[in-house]
């Protein structure tokens, strides 16, 4: 095996931004050098965050790139869907202290994506590297275990191969079938959802609603000051802590552009409701919705049949909308696997989760199916 060099960088903006182009990503918004850079320098994570970043970076013996592990060493789970909320109890109960654990994901983006980010040169020995190096520092740092959270399904080999565990989740995302525009995308549907579907956007428009698109770099201050405060009273309502500030939006929002996709609703010339969005060149990635009125289906009008209509517009194979939501099924978001994979210290825990999570993974099967007989088409769609 060729020899690596590990470097631990202590941030995103530590790796100079030519080298971060230099690996295959999918162009996913939130493994990019400006998401996570900004998340780290905004105050919604970073060292005294609970999110310490200890990203893995390797370089070939000519000192270049080869590949990249995003890395954050936690104190709590907050933020990273880990879904792990009884998992410290358990480790308590064996005597044993379950943070610090490392967490290769986005912070607050529970999104399906590349981890595993490699040069368009490397071979499958760089991320079998790169997950022995995650092995390795769950040792030198004491922690409980390595959480490789949301991985994409082209990752997964090295992750099984070097004996982590798997975990199975659903979500709930929209598949373009080559769809014309919204209405052939509703021919699809029986004709008693259809009905319900039109309905519900015919009320917003009724209610005098206006919407447009605008990309990350097309808001002024004023209006991410708007949209910030949408995201922002949506989370407090609901008792969370809302974790990125207007400056993380402005940032992300001039560096990515049109990767960037923000639907506002207008209504006697405010702005009323927002959805953020993101998207690569095949997907859609719906993220964060807030209003400060109540309108009746304004909600599914931004974060669901605009993005819909958008990604078939653009030529998007996907729409993720984001975790949770059974709502979905009736408004076309088909259930589908999502994985995360995990590496544990003790013997003994791993062994009792490696059973755990094989019961779980029937009653997720299972739980899978019968969402699927609750989808809105036609039999014969």
């Amino acid at each position: 095996m060729p020899a690596f060099r590990l470097e631990l960088l202590n941030g995103a903006t530590a790796l100079p931004g030519a080298e971060w182009q230099a690996l295959a990503s999918d162009d996913d918004p939130f493994v990019s050098r400006v998401f996570l850079g900004a998340a780290e320098e905004t105050g919604a994570a970073g060292e005294g965050l609970a999110w310490q970043p200890m990203h893995c970076l390797l370089r070939d013996t000519d000192g270049r790139v080869a590949g990249l592990l995003p890395l954050y060493l936690r104190r709590h789970s907050f933020g990273d869907f880990s879904q792990d909320w009884h998992w410290p109890q358990a480790w308590r109960q064996a005597g044993l202290d379950y943070y610090p654990k490392l967490v290769t994901g986005v912070p607050y983006t529970p999104s399906p994506g590349p981890r595993l980010l490699l040069s368009r040169q490397a071979g499958p020995e760089v991320a079998a590297e790169l997950v022995h190096s995650a092995i390795a520092l769950v040792q030198e740092t004491g922690a409980s275990s390595w959480q490789c959270l949301f991985v994409r399904e082209a990752d997964l080999a090295p992750l099984r191969d070097a004996g982590l565990i798997l975990r199975r989740g659903v979500q709930f995302h929209w598949l373009n079938r080559g769809y014309r525009d919204f209405a052939d995308f509703l021919d699809g549907f029986t004709a008693e959802r259809r009905k319900k579907v039109k309905r519900e956007r015919r009320g917003v428009a009724e209610a005098g609603v206006q919407v447009e698109v605008r990309h990350g770099d097309e808001l002024d201050a004023a209006l991410w000051q708007t949209v910030h405060a949408h995201y922002r009273d949506t989370f407090l309502r609901h008792g969370n802590h809302p974790a990125f500030p207007v400056t993380f939006f402005q940032r992300v929002g001039d560096a990515l552009g049109p990767r960037m996709v923000v639907f506002l609703a207008w209504l006697q010339g405010r702005p009323v409701a927002s959805a953020i969005c993101f998207r690569n060149t095949t997907t859609l990635y719906g993220r964060h919705w807030g209003a400060s009125v109540h309108i009746p289906g304004l909600h599914f009008e931004l974060c669901y049949h605009r993005g819909i209509e958008y990604a078939i517009a653009h030529g998007l194979k996907r729409f993720e909308p984001g975790a949770g939501g059974e709502h979905k099924l009736l408004r076309g978001f088909e259930p589908v696997s999502t994985w995360s994979a995990f590496w544990i210290a003790d013997p003994r825990m791993r062994a009792l989760l490696a059973r755990h999570l094989v019961r779980e993974d029937g009653a997720m099967l299972d739980y899978q199916a019968e969402l699927a007989r609750h989808l809105p088409y036609k039999t014969d769609a």
